[in-house]
């Protein structure tokens, strides 16, 4: 029988043969792919002819594309939708894939080609995108070790090699524990919990096949108990069994995966000649330096933790006014926080959700697109990986453009957490290619599904995401997309949020689930009102994570990293009722892969920049003007990194921002 993962995919859109694709496939593909790729890789590198930039670069482009196909296929599936198949799959995979980029990047001569590209650049009279490609292919084969003799390119090999293994391992400890607690709730557990929560609770019960409701260590339930429950004692345990994941000891303990992982790095680095792994890691971004990462997330860090201790002390107090004695403890905050929001702000959480079901706002998200970029959404048949992901084409004045996949629902069998990724990516080389772009969430599932405005922003964010993925227009794969500085990824994503709250945007979209009735005045105004509420926490905890993230690679790795996050937590004075937003063993940004190590700074780096790029359209007067969107999309979105992310924010707003626009966006100017 032929492997579908092999064949043509005829069908609409030529999307992957889900319904044909069984487990037992994915394997002989990949040994056919990879050996397609390294017949296409040896005939480059041994070719006679002199090397130009079609017949190395263009050649090498393309070289991998089987391989390209079956892994996009493969590690979406693998990451949202995982069976012990797929599992071992990865566990094998890891190795060989590492292996495979290594022998391209350490082939002497195919990086003699490169090299020899590189040195006569001046002469090939190359198209800017051109230029831009050879320069980062270039860099790529240096900073992997192709200049690299002997022993030392043979330990980088099995460094890189490990690295993908201890990665892959961290990633399914994670999974293993997420998906394995869950804890029975008894009806007077229920007690305090909107209607919303008891019924996410059910649901949960019943995808466990459990005999009532249950508590897990999703996202969209766990932090609704904590923000609801009054039974503390309830609260202690779902809090440290949320905080405890990857830490439990066992099999599936992160702690000396992530020692090993920081060791190696640190080796990698050095045998590349660089001080330390920050120090290589940042050197290709905006940031280029740990220094300046430093700089911003310190100069935010002081009125962060002045706005965060002078919440806790009123939380503290509130406490203290219930009969209870002691500290304000981390499983307390969210629950005096919504206590308090109310009060203040006559805020109710509970109150919003009826008015943000997830189709109103897929609605929200596409007309916000249809609006600036002017595409539109039709819905497709499935099938598709799974019954509960859903599909769009995405079409502009009647042409193709992309087609869009959405995940939303959280299950066992799904990773924690939202991204963005390509099955297939935007590129010209070869023929016009449209991206097949997939958001995957982990919202709880309901009739409807009601999401929290936190849940709402998440959706926003991961369509900025797509976006950046849909609208690119390139020739070259290698810079397709989100294939961009890591500190510069998340403008799209994050600009995109701020859409959500647009006043008009909220009116036209933010409608009661039974009755269609909009969201009245006075709960959108206190939902506006309240858009900086609880900020010093949440950037406290998202700093100290960046911080010791930084201070993990910047110098030698630490043999204890649990002991090495305790003395960075304690220099910056970490208050006591708050915690680091992901801790080492589940802190997979950093370790599930090398994407955000050194780099989970990035998100207030890109902040930094969505703050002043949305006022770029307040500026305006209209949050919808089609010229800044039109610029917005020329200058960053469609360019992908086929230029440089600094001329790519310049060209569009033309100064770069301070951090002022970010403290007043999260409303701590007055504590700076």
């Amino acid at each position: 029988m032929t492997n579908p993962l092999l064949a043509g995919w005829t069908g609409p859109f030529e999307l992957p043969p889900f319904a044909e694709i069984r487990d037992a496939d994915f394997a002989p593909a990949f040994e056919a792919a990879l050996t397609e790729a390294r017949a296409n890789i040896a005939t480059i590198a041994e070719n006679p002819e002199a090397p130009s930039f079609a017949n190395t670069i263009e050649a090498m482009e393309l070289a991998e594309g089987l391989l390209d196909r079956v892994a996009g296929v493969f590690y979406n599936l693998a990451g949202a939708d995982s069976t012990p198949a797929r599992e071992a799959l990865m566990r094998d995979l890891a190795p060989k894939m590492a292996g495979f980029a290594s022998e391209v990047t350490m082939n002497r001569p195919l990086f003699a080609r490169v090299a020899a590209l590189w040195e006569g650049r001046a002469a090939l009279d190359l198209t800017a995108e051109q230029a831009r490609v050879l320069e980062l292919y270039y860099k790529m084969f240096i900073r992997s070790g192709a200049a690299l003799e002997g022993a030392a390119a043979a330990r980088m090999t099995a460094v890189k090699e490990r690295l993908a293994v201890l990665s892959t391992a961290f990633s399914q400890n994670l999974l293993a524990d997420e998906r394995d607690w869950f804890r029975p709730l008894a009806e007077e557990d229920l007690e305090g919990l909107p209607a919303f929560v008891v019924e996410a609770a059910r649901e949960a019960g019943r995808e466990r096949g459990a005999e009532g409701p249950v508590l897990t260590l999703n996202r969209s339930l766990i932090v609704p108990f904590l923000q609801f429950s009054p039974r503390r004692e309830l609260r202690e345990i779902a809090y440290e069994a949320w905080t405890a994941r990857g830490a439990n000891g066992g099999p599936t303990d992160n702690r000396a995966n992530a020692a090993e992982i920081l060791a190696l790095r640190e080796e990698r680095a050095k045998l590349l000649g660089y001080p330390s792994f920050a120090a290589y890691k940042l050197e290709p971004e905006m940031a280029k330096t740990p220094e300046h990462v430093r700089d911003l997330l310190m100069r935010v860090w002081a009125p962060a933790k002045a706005r965060a201790e002078a919440d806790g002390e009123i939380l503290a107090r509130m406490m203290h006014a219930d009969g209870l004695n002691g500290a304000l403890e981390p499983w307390d905050w969210r629950y005096y926080s919504e206590k308090r929001r109310v009060a203040e702000h006559d805020f109710d959480e509970a109150a919003l959700k009826p008015y943000l079901s997830l189709e109103a706002m897929i609605g929200a998200v596409f007309d916000c697109a249809h609006r600036l970029y002017g595409l539109e959404f039709r819905e497709l048949d499935g099938p598709f990986y799974h019954p509960d992901v859903r599909g769009w084409e995405v079409t502009r004045g009647g042409r193709h453009v992309a087609v869009f996949l959405g995940d939303y629902f959280a299950r066992g069998s799904k990773r924690s957490g939202a991204w963005c990724s390509a099955m297939r990516s935007q590129k010209k080389l070869g023929g016009e290619t449209h991206p097949i772009v997939v958001n995957v969430c982990n919202f709880t599932k309901g009739t409807p599904a009601l999401l929290s405005h936190d849940d709402a922003r998440t959706l926003f964010h991961e369509f900025g995401h797509a976006l950046h993925q849909m609208l690119s227009d390139v020739t070259y794969q290698f810079v397709s997309g989100t294939s961009v500085a890591r500190d510069f990824v998340e403008l799209p994503s994050q600009l995109n949020e701020h859409w959500l709250d647009v006043p008009e945007v909220l009116e036209k979209h933010a409608r009661h689930w039974q009755t269609g009735a909009p969201m009245p005045k006075a709960l959108r105004d206190k939902l506006l009102a309240a858009g900086t509420y609880d900020q010093g926490v949440s950037t406290v905890e998202y700093i100290a994570s960046a911080l010791v993230d930084l201070e993990f690679h910047d110098g030698a790795a630490p043999a204890d990293p649990m002991a090495k996050q305790a003395e960075v937590l304690a220099s910056i004075g970490l208050p006591h009722a708050i915690r680091m937003r992901h801790a080492t063993p589940h802190f997979s940004h950093v370790f599930s892969g090398d994407g955000y190590s050194s780099g989970y700074y990035s998100y207030m780096w890109s902040e930094v920049m969505d703050a002043d790029a949305f006022a770029a359209f307040e500026e305006t007067g209209n949050p919808f003007d089609p010229a800044t969107a039109k610029r917005l999309e020329a200058c960053i979105l469609s360019k992908g990194g086929s230029r440089p992310a600094d001329e790519e924010w310049l060209d569009f707003r033309g100064k770069m921002p301070g951090v002022e626009a970010l403290l007043k966006g999260r409303g701590l100017l007055d504590a700076a």
